[in-house]
């Protein structure tokens, strides 16, 4: 490996003697860095990557434990797609470790697939009522297809509503309250479609083209990513600290909404691109308040066996604190004589010190919440945000990547 990397000391230490970059780019996750690797080698721009925590990958660093297991310290990523371009992309950067990952739902006590399919209905039901729930979902939605749970409770065939019912109750509904401290009906549907009755026998809890995990974990395809003669990472340092933003007139009495209209990079005029990942609210001080988030609290344990799960992933839909336990070992492939598994608890995010804010919390509210702050940004040609966190939504990993390749795409 050969990145450039300067830690928060050595980068204040030359900060002055080092010319500004071409492109800042803020955050080392995937939409971070594919954008910083395309802007460095398309168009041989210089860029700085900003992160703001000890290491680069986002949440998908990864690492090995005491144990020599390689955990995932922000939860489990597992990469799925049906885009060819993200899958060729991000195989420039690794080789891949084939593996189809199953999930498995304790539903008191029983090991049972999710999503929820037709094994799972075999195993929750008596033969003759699971047999005429089969021939139902495929007379009415056609093998293969996914329904979302919502979808499939509006129905008016007696059987089907039965099936719903207990997928809602012993599947969805104390997931969801434990993951979003709210009820289904709360949560926007963009989040519950992504919890489908899926009417095939395919245990897989994805069912993309291209499924697998990076040969040598997360962290060594970041570390290829980001090898490249002009970037430059600077770990463990707030972006607010080199980025403020100005309004036209500092003199006179603004508004708080009125829009930024230059950037200023170590309190110099920058006119370069800024790209960034991050919070929105985090970046102007939380001058309207922080955007509603959830985040996620994570205990591992190391045992001296070789598996505990049957499976990558249990969801504790009707019992325990935690959402899920998952096993690395799983993941990874790794033949070793102990195991790490990692209980997920789900939260608030209030902004505390260590914590992070995973998923948005996505309503009409917050989303005019989240778009007074993007207007402060409006007049910045040069500003561009992407991201989970930066546009206040909910991608997967490949998303991120096709998204930040097609921001590449403009840039370039």
């Amino acid at each position: 490996m050969s990145i450039k990397f300067l830690d928060r000391t050595e980068y204040t230490a030359l900060s002055e003697a080092i010319p500004a970059p071409d492109v800042v780019v803020v955050g080392a996750g995937f939409a971070g860095s594919v954008v910083a690797r395309e802007l460095a080698q398309r168009s041989n721009k210089t860029v700085l990557v900003l992160e703001k925590r000890p290491h680069i990958g986002g949440n998908t660093y990864d690492h090995l434990d005491a144990s020599g297991v390689l955990v995932h310290d922000y939860g489990p990523h597992i990469f799925h797609t049906e885009s060819q371009r993200v899958f060729e992309y991000l195989s420039r950067f690794t080789e891949w470790r084939d593996y189809q990952h199953q999930v498995v739902a304790n539903i008191h006590g029983r090991y049972i697939p999710v999503p929820f399919n037709l094994n799972s209905i075999e195993l929750s039901f008596e033969q003759y009522k699971a047999q005429q729930m089969v021939e139902k979902l495929i007379d009415t939605y056609g093998e293969g297809s996914k329904v979302p749970i919502i979808e499939l409770r509006n129905q008016a065939d007696p059987l089907l509503t039965q099936l719903a019912d207990y997928v809602y109750e012993n599947v969805f509904l104390g997931y969801t309250k434990k993951q979003w401290g709210l009820t289904p009906e709360e949560v926007d549907p963009s989040v519950t479609a992504r919890v489908p009755v899926l009417v095939a026998r395919d245990n897989r809890y994805f069912q993309d083209t291209w499924q697998g995990m990076p040969l040598n974990g997360y962290t060594a395809l970041f570390e290829s990513l980001l090898d490249h003669e002009n970037i430059t990472v600077c770990t463990d340092l707030d972006a607010c600290q080199i980025l403020t933003f100005e309004t036209g007139n500092q003199n006179a009495q603004s508004g708080e909404d009125e829009p930024f209209t230059a950037i200023l990079f170590n309190d110099r005029p920058f006119e370069g691109e800024v790209i960034y990942t991050g919070p929105l609210d985090e970046l102007c001080n939380n001058r309207f308040g922080l955007l509603p988030y959830r985040s996620l609290d994570f205990i591992f344990k190391t045992l001296p066996v070789k598996h505990v799960l049957p499976c990558g992933t249990v969801n504790y839909t009707v019992s325990e604190d935690y959402t899920r336990i998952t096993e690395f070992t799983w993941l990874t492939g790794q033949e070793l004589d102990v195991t790490t598994i990692m209980e997920e608890y789900p939260c608030s995010f209030e902004a505390l010190a260590g914590q992070t804010p995973y998923y948005a919390i996505i309503n009409d509210e917050n989303h005019s919440h989240y778009q007074r702050y993007l207007a402060l940004f409006s007049g910045l040609a040069n500003f561009h945000v992407v991201g989970r966190l930066a546009e206040y939504r909910y991608y997967n990993m490949d998303h991120i990547v096709k998204r930040a390749l097609e921001l590449a795409d403009e840039l370039c």
